[in-house]
């Protein structure tokens, strides 16, 4: 299957598109790379694949199943659209699944799965400037091997342990790093300088591990949180609803 290699970008992004946390960052990603005028290759890492070995309806709630499966099932959308119209198409074809799954409200009450449905992906086709016919990958198992080896190319670069979004940095030699999980976006002058704190943590060989539980729910309108309201997690429990290994 011809993935239309391109020249090293100056990061890698991979991403799952049902993962709020890939969602968050990659907004962070997005103004960073405005700012320093880098380039990005959007790539896959699949939920679903990295947790095949895992029973769900022990490790997990009872709705990431539908929630995983229906981020493959997108991911397959993606995978047929870079095959036939270029790397660069994922950057927007992402962002128009992120406005409907991340951005349209909050999503209780929808069935599980709601993400991954035909209609869904028509529509962010359509805004990506991109044929509606290639919805018709949702089911196209065929493309697995290809996002299963995204995914293990990605896990590659940090070790196992670890979910989504992961960072690389300068490839192919350069820094590797799961996150960061951000619970909100920061602001122009803020993403700047949080990018050179992350790179420069990434950058030191020994480094390995900074983590706090998260302070607040997303701010996304899919958790009932909006910009620079402050979400507290006292009535939510912060792991219930993180998509990560």
């Amino acid at each position: 299957m011809n993935t239309n290699p391109a020249k090293h970008a100056d990061i890698n992004f991979y991403f799952d598109p049902i993962c709020p946390f890939a969602w968050m960052t990659s907004k962070w990603i997005r103004v960073v790379q405005a700012q320093r005028d880098y380039t990005v290759d959007w790539r896959f890492i699949s939920l679903r694949l990295i947790n095949s070995h895992i029973d769900y309806d022990t490790h997990f709630p009872e709705e990431y199943h539908a929630q995983h499966t229906a981020g493959l099932r997108l991911l397959r959308v993606a995978s047929a659209a870079r095959e036939k119209h270029g790397r660069e198409a994922i950057g927007p074809l992402y962002a128009a699944y992120g406005a409907r799954i991340m951005e349209a409200g909050p999503d209780e009450g929808r069935a599980p799965g709601w993400q991954g449905t035909p209609d869904l992906a028509a529509d962010a086709l359509a805004e990506a400037n991109l044929p509606t016919s290639l919805v018709d990958a949702l089911d196209d198992t065929t493309r697995d091997v290809e996002i299963q080896a995204e995914s293990d190319e990605a896990l590659s670069l940090t070790g196992k342990d670890v979910g989504t979004p992961i960072v690389h940095f300068e490839p192919p030699a350069g820094i590797a790093f799961f996150g960061p999980v951000i619970s909100r976006l920061p602001d122009e002058k803020q993403a700047g300088v949080l990018w050179d704190h992350v790179i420069g943590l990434a950058r030191f060989p020994g480094f390995a591990e900074l983590k706090r539980s998260l302070r607040e729910r997303p701010q996304l309108p899919s958790f009932g949180v909006t910009a620079q309201e402050t979400g507290k997690t006292e009535d939510w429990h912060a792991g219930s609803r993180r998509l990560k290994k």
